[in-house]
């Protein structure tokens, strides 16, 4: 295992075998991450149904939800310094290979029935989930000639479609066995995936470029100590305080919850300020981060409704409505594949329109797109109204959730690849790197918002507070719209 992590041949771009025209590391990296997507996307479909579940956790709706925000919340925190892991301890390939096992752990520590191993479990898969996001696509970048070889893009695009296709499969497979079977059950077949992605992972490292095994910038020994330390007077602040709560026989689950909801909202807000305030960017850098700003914030509260379909929505479905079609009964789970479908189905019709107006110079800016996402989230929640109110005790056909997941997938279409695209032109040259893990440092903030708001004893069941959140994606939406001339303004030279 080891020489695998450390050796390997360069991408050919000659006579070697290619995938889909790519090179072959290609291959591994999208099976990699397609058997991750599995294990994560099939675990999350569970999740929320299991913490209500009588035979789970029998938790009520309010704290499974603050749970998986948490838990969401969490895992795109970790992105970024799970970025700086790869650049500055071990490389991107070893912490790619080592958050593999990790996540595995993660879900076999879910299938022991013991409420604080399942705790420490989800704990293990954000950890590891966090340190595999980065790293294993800036891998993908390193198969090819830089920014500027032709194939580049097209190979985000094949990877793109192994995410989409484990997240398909996983609710099928997984949330069908943990379901129907054993809950449990159900996270050992993710530990299952996310092994498959190791072992192919480290059969296959052969074919990823060299670079991907180089640290690109290691700690000095005065930093490494530095860092140490500050660990480990962390580390020692939260036992200590944990320590002294629990002794007192003071502690709920709150006190895990809260703390971790404040910092998801608190540090990327604290990261924005930071970069404003840094007298070293320009004048032109610093009106940019400006703008940028604008799209954060929509962002954030774009992804606080658009992660409630794993969770607030999944909980509705599993007490309102309908799964039975034709005298057969489909697990409440399977609602989770109908958001990846959907963007497989959706993302080339998207692509070839953008490319079609383009050539007409009519293809919308980048504020008229994340406008437009923003404006269709909040109309998946005005749709959500309408179930909501004819529930009452009975049951709505599945329709209504297809089409909102559908509304809402047309939304991430129009503002998550855009949102992509707009932090890589709007990064200060200081920031180039590190800016990806603050655009999902938004998904933090828009979840750690639902979570606070949960926690807090808000139904997010309830009528009137889906109103309020549609109607505020959609104000968000339209102000954006009508300030689209100042944005522009602030991003410079940027489309």
């Amino acid at each position: 295992m080891a020489s695998s992590l450390t050796k390997s041949s360069p991408p050919s771009h000659g006579s070697e075998k290619t995938f889909f025209g790519h090179p072959r590391g290609l291959a591994t990296l999208f099976m990699t991450e397609m058997w991750e997507r599995f294990s994560y996307y099939g675990m999350r479909a569970l999740l929320p149904l299991y913490l209500i579940a009588d035979e789970g956790l029998n938790l009520d709706a309010g704290t499974a939800v603050a749970i998986y925000s948490v838990y969401v919340a969490t895992v795109y925190l970790l992105a970024l310094p799970g970025g700086w892991f790869g650049d500055r301890v071990w490389g991107p390939r070893k912490t790619t290979a080592v958050a593999a096992g990790i996540i595995m752990a993660g879900h076999l520590l879910l299938a022991v029935p013991m409420d604080a191993v399942f705790y420490v479990g989800l704990l293990f898969v954000a950890v590891g989930s966090g340190l595999l996001k980065a790293n294993i696509s800036t891998m993908v970048g390193h198969l090819y000639d830089g920014p500027d070889d032709p194939r580049r893009d097209g190979g985000f695009t094949v990877f793109y479609m192994g995410i989409n296709m484990g997240a398909f499969a996983a609710p099928l497979v997984i949330g069908t066995v943990g379901q129907t079977v054993d809950w449990h059950l159900g996270f050992v077949l993710a530990a299952v995936g996310m092994g498959l992605g190791l072992v192919q992972f480290l059969v296959g490292t052969k074919h990823l470029a060299a670079e991907s095994s180089v640290v690109p910038k290691p700690l000095s020994a005065a930093e490494r100590a530095s860092t140490l330390r500050k660990a480990m007077y962390w580390l020692i602040v939260a036992v200590v305080f944990y320590g002294v709560v629990g002794g007192t026989g003071h502690f709920t689950l709150k006190w895990a919850t809260v703390p971790l909801l404040l910092l998801g909202l608190l540090i990327p807000v604290s990261v924005l300020v930071r970069i404003k305030r840094d007298k070293e960017l320009t004048d032109a850098e610093q009106s940019k981060v400006s703008g940028y700003i604008w799209f954060f914030a929509a962002a954030a509260v774009f992804w606080m409704i658009y992660d409630q379909g794993g969770s607030t929505l999944s909980i509705f479905a599993d007490e309102h409505v309908n799964t039975e079609v034709l005298g057969w009964e489909f697990p409440v789970s399977w609602f989770q594949s109908v958001n990846p479908v959907l963007i497989m189905a959706l993302a080339p019709v998207f692509a070839t329109i953008w490319l079609a107006l383009a050539r007409k110079d009519k293809e919308p800016s980048t504020i008229v797109k994340f406008a437009g996402g923003l404006v269709l989230v909040g109309i998946s929640f005005f749709v959500f109204l309408l179930p909501l109110v004819a529930s009452g005790d009975g049951k709505v056909s599945p329709w209504w959730l297809v089409l909102i997941y559908f509304c809402q997938t047309v939304g991430e279409l129009l503002l998550s690849p855009v949102g992509l695209s707009v932090t890589t032109k709007m990064a200060p040259a200081k920031y180039a790197s590190q800016m990806m893990g603050v655009w999902f440092l938004a998904v933090t903030a828009g979840d750690a918002v639902t979570g606070l708001v949960a926690e807090a004893g808000v139904d997010l069941n309830r009528t009137g507070f889906v109103a309020l959140e549609a109607a505020l994606a959609a104000v968000v939406g339209i102000g954006i719209f009508l300030n689209r001339g100042k944005v522009k303004r602030l991003m410079g030279d940027i489309r």
